[in-house]
């Protein structure tokens, strides 16, 4: 995926925020996943509670070539901004290949994805210049409650790591290691901490959540869990899934979307490809029949149901009537909000040794995939006209509705407002008082 930044406070600005004492904030810069902003939250509140000063921290993401050009860049450029502070990298990049970043003069240490989450790499003290640990050894999830998302209303919280998949595209099991879940309990005492703290929506995000619990007692599937939490925590407004398989999907998912209003009728699926094929040579556990079938499903259960899908363009192999397979699988699966990837080599995997497809052909494609994402949003947009929506406000102006689909409305941040949609212009639809 490309990079998605979000930074604790502003990179730049002529007066940055200072610290007792008289130090420069210290700044969590975050690349890629919902899983990553959940983990950075954490950092942040392991940096504050040791009165860490003048760092900036990079949490990294390795999907991609283009996530660590962009990572390289911010770090260069942190460092000419701040000559002072610390910088620190953790994340998959750096866990993946740990002496790339250690080698860069802007970069005083190097922490692995375990590290990251541990109090004792925050202390004043910062010891080990490298500090990697073997990711494959990990059973544990990150122990960490954290009170909110800076400036938020909503939370990304993780229930899953790891994964036990070998996709043959994909770096990320090598930087966070096998798939473990987080117990009911714990789940559920952060959903309770976050919803007193001002939090209305929740995201529950993993490397791979539809393989939650496996490692449990009774193998609770994700679908018991979420029953259970919204049990439990009657109070929590909304709740979502970040990414899901298309396949692991269990029948407690498609029974939260038919009776349960605060599970929003918005699922995002791996796809990844819409060509049988190439899915193969990709390893992924689904056919493109899959896809369908749970499309059909879901909408059974909740016609109003929206998708949105990861896709790859130009993977290894690729003809264009694989491509057109994928591209037809868009209006055929009901897609409506889609991630679009041109093919990045990841050294060290199988795909990377595979007959490449011409880097401009796969950026030619993956423009394709993106422009028939964009008209099936507008579409979906368009038919959202003159209906009700429960829209979320997350700052002033702006909110998302229960379908996830942005909308411009007045109210206070954190409240739910139920809205007529009227207007839709730039890609953002107008929500009034009925």
């Amino acid at each position: 995926m490309n990079a998605i930044v979000t930074r604790s406070a502003p990179m730049a600005g002529p007066e940055p925020e200072s610290k007792p004492g008289g130090g420069r904030q210290t700044e969590v810069v975050t690349f890629g996943c919902r899983l990553n902003a959940y983990e950075s939250e954490v950092m942040r509140g392991l940096a504050g509670e040791a009165g860490l000063t003048d760092t900036v921290i990079f949490n990294s993401c390795a999907v991609t070539a283009e996530a660590e050009r962009q990572l390289r860049q911010a770090i260069r450029k942190a460092r000419r901004e701040r000559p002072e502070a610390r910088i620190v990298v953790t994340g998959c990049a750096a866990q993946i290949d740990p002496e790339r970043y250690a080698t860069m003069p802007e970069v005083d240490q190097v922490l692995g994805n375990l590290a990251k989450l541990s109090p004792a790499s925050y202390s004043q003290n910062l010891g080990a210049r490298v500090a990697v640990n073997d990711i494959m050894s990990a059973r544990e999830t990150a122990g960490h409650l954290i009170q909110g998302f800076t400036g938020k209303t909503r939370a990304f919280i993780e229930v899953q790591q790891g994964c036990d998949h070998r996709c043959t595209f994909c770096i990320i099991p090598f930087g966070r290691g096998p798939s473990r879940s987080v117990a009911l309990g714990e789940i559920v005492e952060q959903v309770r901490q976050l919803v007193e703290n001002g939090v209305r929506e929740v995201v529950l995000s993993g490397v791979d959540i539809t393989s939650y619990g496996a490692d449990l007692p009774g193998r609770p599937t994700l679908g018991q869990t979420v029953r259970r939490l919204l049990a439990l925590v009657p109070d929590l407004p909304r709740l979502r899934l970040s990414s899901v398989d298309p396949v692991e999907l269990d029948g407690d998912i498609f029974r939260l979307l038919a009776e349960e209003p605060r599970f929003m009728p918005h699922l995002h699926l791996s796809v990844q490809a819409g060509d049988d094929l190439i899915l193969k040579r990709m390893k992924r556990r689904h056919l493109r029949a899959d896809v369908l079938a749970l499309t059909e499903r879901a909408r059974a259960a909740r016609p109003d149901v929206v998708f949105g899908a990861d896709i790859i363009a130009g993977f290894p192999t690729e003809t264009e009537a694989m491509f057109a397979n994928s591209l037809s699988l868009v209006e055929e699966a009901g897609l409506t909000y889609l991630h679009v990837f041109p093919y990045s080599e990841r050294p060290g995997t199988p795909a990377a040794r595979m007959p490449q497809v011409d880097k401009a052909v796969r950026k030619e494609r993956a423009q394709r995939l993106r422009a028939a994402g964009e008209a099936a949003e507008r579409r979906f947009l368009d038919g959202r006209l003159g209906s009700i929506a429960e829209v979320l406000i997350e700052k002033p102006g702006f909110g998302r509705s229960e379908h996830f689909a942005p909308v411009r409305a007045e109210g206070m941040e954190g409240s739910l407002a139920s809205l007529r949609l009227v207007a839709l212009s730039d890609g953002t639809l107008h929500g009034v008082r009925p």
